[in-house]
């Protein structure tokens, strides 16, 4: 596995490779981006971004999830995957934020945690890019690509994985940690086609060399 000082570095080339990693959902404050975080489980940011403009602009505040009916929200993200529970869980976040936050995205993880739909992978996201409180938030990217690059044993669950980050990456970079290596691994280590052999990290990543070598021996 990757020491401390070995993960920094190859934090550190992914930061150079993209610089200007950051949050793909559009939202323009917590509330729109916390729907849109639910909305992205199992999902790609870029389905969601083509849904949201529209839902954005007829749905301000929780008190207009709650007043429409399910079947109506239904059909209003019915081209995202898993619409129907995702409206639910929409639906019972906006009353529990109007009950228990008066109305206001609550700004810690235990308390987002708490909230329909919302797991700790979305709680991060949110304290993370609304409230910029440090996190890593693991998604399939953070995953793999910590995996793939030995920071952290291929065994490990997704809060291990996480664990392991946060005492391997120094906490004021957990943030920008989170969104370089999803980048990364959109972008370049990808899930199906890896680009290995244009990669700066092969040197370092033994899963890369065995793929190289897999590839010359047919």
């Amino acid at each position: 596995m990757m020491s401390k000082k070995q993960t920094i570095e190859a934090l550190d080339i992914i930061a150079e490779m993209f610089p200007d990693a950051e949050c793909e959902l559009t939202h323009s404050n917590p509330f729109e981006l916390l729907i849109a975080v639910v909305l992205s489980a199992q999902c790609t940011d870029a389905l969601v971004n083509k849904v949201t403009p529209a839902l954005f602009a007829k749905y301000k505040k929780p008190e207009d999830y709650i007043a429409v009916p399910l079947e109506e929200l239904e059909q209003d993200i019915r081209s995202i995957g898993l619409f129907r529970s995702k409206a639910k869980n929409i639906k019972k976040l906006s009353q529990a934020l109007l009950e228990q936050h008066n109305g206001e995205v609550p700004k810690t993880r235990d308390e987002l945690v708490k909230l329909a739909g919302v797991g700790r992978k979305t709680a991060n996201v949110v304290t993370s890019v609304a409230f910029g409180v440090p996190a890593i938030a693991v998604d399939t990217h953070v995953e793999r690509v910590s995996k793939r690059l030995g920071i952290c044993r291929w065994k490990d669950s997704v809060k291990e994985v996480e664990e392991t980050l946060m005492k391997k990456i120094p906490k004021e970079r957990w943030s920008d940690a989170h969104h370089q290596f999803i980048f990364f691994g959109r972008y370049h280590c990808k899930a199906q086609s890896p680009q290995c052999e244009t990669c700066p990290l092969l040197e370092r990543c033994r899963e890369g060399q065995k793929r190289m070598k897999a590839r010359e021996g047919k």
